[in-house]
């Protein structure tokens, strides 16, 4: 809570600063649109330097950019055509994540419902570095690659929204006759220059990450995520919270379900338990339901990291599984566990393995947490220094911090290269697809045609995707 109140007043500082800064420089702005661009001629010898250095290299690498390019086009045009299948097929996963399918990277959008707990925190100061890097390592490589072709550069400089300075982020402007005299496969490279280094970037920095992570953090725990549950039969529940139930329904159940606390169901095999919480979120599908195993794990309140038991040290799944299949149904344990700053400890007699005869059992689960869609691999390889249902330990105050900025600046460099590819008009993207369809026809005004109707066809496809949102809801 400290460090959000540190944030939110640099958040502060930092909008005044810029505010006060382009009331100084405004000689120097210029207003595009909703943009207000400060021009300066700063990093334009470094440019020229290094396109001028290394021309062979560079030229090397523009096969490379340009290949990349159609790569990251081609997956941003099936990740848009996933999204909208998703969105028709499955209106209830919609509905249940709550979240627009167009969401704008603004400090803390991390902790909207349905989005809370998917990603690490996004503080403004996380926000402001990541966009800092992004943007001047984009723009740069763009620089570059305009000096090896002879594109001439009237100015850099940084660009903010009209209305919200914060928003900031880096620009190269090139001559624009000059640019567009030179040869496709020039302007495509330099077109592609800007995600080409995003993706590079994206790569460093998650080789970065990896190397803090294994110095500055140590596997302390094992977080479970809930408590062991099963499927059940709804006519073979015999006996809710003591009373008896013949040709059971999951009406009756509900009827004898207490609001608060645990709630005793059995069945003629086997014991278990329920809130009312649970059972009302489970519901009856197809005449089955899902219930807690009675197990030592939720009768006891069981919370947070498993730390320890009895002494031993809990760093993994398997030291946990490999300590408890020491112990017999009935032997008493003691767990340690450590939740939001507090360590616990609880005395627990283990009870009998409803799968195991006699051995001990304690009652707690663990999930696939393994997100779907290419993107929730995205995000699952960028997270996949952290194992799952691992509980680390930081070895210094803030090196959660850090290790989040690091993920960020990997994450959002990965989507400004897939989202600047996109074949829309004032993307990099946009111009690329249109000079790869010129060179194709060999006919601007067939290209011109194509890539205005791709355009809109992208735009009406993301309308339809927040038709599709708001339709899921009703």
């Amino acid at each position: 809570m400290n460090f959000i109140i540190y944030d939110l007043s640099f958040m502060v500082l930092f909008l005044v600063f810029i505010g006060f800064f382009l009331y100084k420089k405004g000689e120097n702005l210029k207003k595009e649109g909703s943009l207000i661009l400060y021009k300066t001629k700063w990093g334009i010898k470094l440019i020229n330097h290094v396109g001028s250095k290394y021309k062979k290299t560079i030229k090397f690498l523009s096969y490379i950019s340009i290949g990349l390019g159609y790569i990251l086009m081609t997956s941003m045009l099936y990740l848009v055509g996933k999204v909208i299948y998703i969105y028709i097929a499955y209106p209830e996963v919609v509905r249940s994540i709550k979240v627009p399918p167009i969401m704008p990277l603004v400090p803390y959008f991390t902790e909207l419902p349905g989005i809370k707990g998917m990603f690490p925190t996004f503080y403004f100061v996380v926000f402001i570095l990541a966009i800092i890097v992004v943007a001047t390592i984009h723009e740069f490589s763009h620089g570059i690659f305009m000096k090896r072709y002879n594109i001439k550069i009237k100015s850099t400089g940084f660009a903010f929204f009209k209305y919200f300075p914060a928003f900031l982020g880096a620009f190269v402007e090139q001559d624009e006759k000059d640019m567009k005299s030179k040869s496709n496969f020039s302007q495509m490279a330099v077109l592609s220059a800007g995600t080409f280094a995003n993706v590079l970037t994206a790569i460093f920095f998650f080789i970065i990450m990896g190397l803090f992570f294994s110095l500055s953090f140590a596997p302390s725990g094992l977080i479970f995520d809930d408590y062991a549950y099963d499927v059940v039969g709804i006519e073979s529940i015999t006996m809710v919270n003591g009373v008896a139930l013949t040709n059971t329904t999951f009406e009756k159940i509900s009827n004898l379900i207490n609001e608060e606390g645990l709630n005793k169901i059995q069945t003629e095999d086997n014991n278990y338990v329920s809130t009312k919480e649970f059972l009302d979120i489970q519901g009856e599908i197809y005449n089955y339901t899902f219930l807690y195993y009675d197990s030592p794990a939720i009768n006891s309140g069981l919370k947070g990291a498993i730390t320890n038991i009895n002494g031993v040290q809990i760093t993994s799944l398997e030291v946990f599984q490999d300590e408890l299949s020491k112990y017999s149904a009935g032997d008493n344990i003691t767990i340690e566990t450590f939740v939001e700053e507090n360590t616990n400890s609880y005395e627990i007699e283990l009870g009998e393995n409803p799968n195991e005869e006699g051995s001990g059992y304690l009652g707690v689960g663990f999930r696939d947490t393994a997100r779907s869609g290419a993107m929730g691999k995205i995000v699952d390889f960028i997270s996949s220094f952290k194992k799952s249902n691992i509980y680390y330990e930081d070895k210094f105050e803030a090196a959660w911090f850090f290790y989040n900025l690091f993920w960020w600046i990997a994450l959002i460099n990965l989507l400004v290269a897939l989202f600047n590819m996109l074949p829309v008009g004032g993307l990099d993207g946009g111009r690329f697809f249109y000079l790869t369809i010129l060179g194709l026809t060999k006919s601007k005004v067939k290209a011109e045609k194509t890539f205005k109707f791709v355009t809109q066809f992208f735009l009406f496809l993301l309308f339809l995707l927040m038709v599709l949102w708001v339709i899921s809801f009703f």
